[in-house]
């Protein structure tokens, strides 16, 4: 029998677990169709913070976009308040398995019956997350880059995903602004992010060895691509931090990468230098959010 995916999915909202650098922008995704979406996250400053991220981006994304209006965003430090009547919970926690494991367990036993409950994890398959979960006919990942200016999303089961449920998602991705492709097997990273973990774990391997400052990389990448920012940007904007989170894990499956990016990257955090978050990370020109 298949997973009875939610047919009134337009008057339902969606909750965002997790109000951090990705959660808040997945959260304004959602937001361009008029509906409700939830942050939920423990700490009052981040749930603050990513609600006055949807609040200040939310018209001129809207503006963008065929049919976009815009929606409501609240947040709740309640998970059960967040998750209430949601057609779809996606989580954005750091990336820590042991802490992803318990979130899914707990969202398993108090979301609504259709629900699907996806996982935003740049480097963990959702398919580690089941340890608690009585219904994985409705995990997947729902995985986001960085949006609203990079809308590509990766989406790919869990081994026991229901297929109707990851043909509805990627049917109904596109109403907000968002682009799906799906992996069609399991693969650490997904599709663009391993070409992007490659280029990336190069571009530190170069500044670990002296041979470049990150200035000089991101200077190159733009030179010869015409993109406006670059590589060392780019991880700053997501945190050095969520970096070394998954470069760890990179690491655990592949023993023969490189230490030194990994060395590099502790020695940034250990001088509080997480990126854009922390106003400062390869560049220092940031206003500390």
């Amino acid at each position: 029998m298949s997973f009875a995916v939610p047919t009134d999915y337009a008057s339902r909202p969606v909750a965002v677990i997790g109000a951090g650098t990705l959660g808040r922008r997945m959260a304004l995704m959602f937001a361009t169709r008029g509906g409700l979406v939830r942050i939920y996250d423990p700490a009052e400053v981040q749930r603050a913070a990513g609600v006055a991220y949807v609040e200040q981006n939310l018209a001129e994304v809207v503006g963008r976009l065929e049919h976009g209006v815009p929606g409501t965003v609240v947040a709740s430090g309640v998970l059960a308040e967040a998750v209430q009547d949601a057609w779809l919970v996606i989580e954005a926690v750091p990336e820590r398995l042991e802490l992803k494991k318990e979130i899914f367990g707990d969202l398993d036993a108090i979301v609504a019956d259709d629900a699907i409950l996806a996982s935003n994890s740049s480097s963990y398959a959702s398919s580690n997350f089941l340890d608690h979960v009585r219904h994985p006919e409705r995990v997947l990942n729902i995985h986001f880059y960085m949006p609203p200016t990079q809308n590509a999303v990766d989406v790919m089961s869990c081994g026991k995903t229901d297929r109707d449920v990851l043909d509805f998602v990627l049917a109904a991705l596109p109403e907000f602004g968002v682009y799906p492709f799906e992996a069609r097997k399991e693969s650490t990273g997904f599709i663009f992010n391993r070409v992007w973990a490659a280029v990336k774990r190069e571009c530190l391997e170069l500044v670990a060895e002296g041979v470049a400052t990150p200035q000089d990389v991101d200077g190159m990448f733009r030179v010869n691509t015409g993109l406006k920012g670059g590589p060392f940007r780019l991880m700053d904007q997501v945190g050095l931090d969520v970096v070394l989170d998954i470069e760890e894990h990179y690491a655990a499956e592949h023993p023969e990468y490189p230490e030194a990016p990994r060395v590099l990257l502790r020695d940034y955090i250990s001088s509080g230098r997480l990126g854009v978050k922390s106003g400062a990370g390869f560049y220092d020109d940031y206003t500390k959010v």
